[in-house]
């Protein structure tokens, strides 16, 4: 968990289907959605540590 010293806030305007998407993962993984939105990104960042 990151503590609040450490987390920067960040307003981010979705389309629907990606705040839908977003909604029902979620709720899938029983996880918020600013986790979900966290595990999406590093999930896509991985790539990059590999090659680079």
């Amino acid at each position: 968990m990151i503590k609040s010293d450490e987390a920067e806030r960040l307003l981010v305007r979705l389309p629907r289907d990606v705040k839908t998407w977003l909604e029902t993962e979620a709720a899938y993984n029983g996880a918020s959605q600013n986790s979900e939105i966290i595990r999406s990104i590093r999930a896509r960042m991985q790539p990059e540590r590999i090659a680079g």
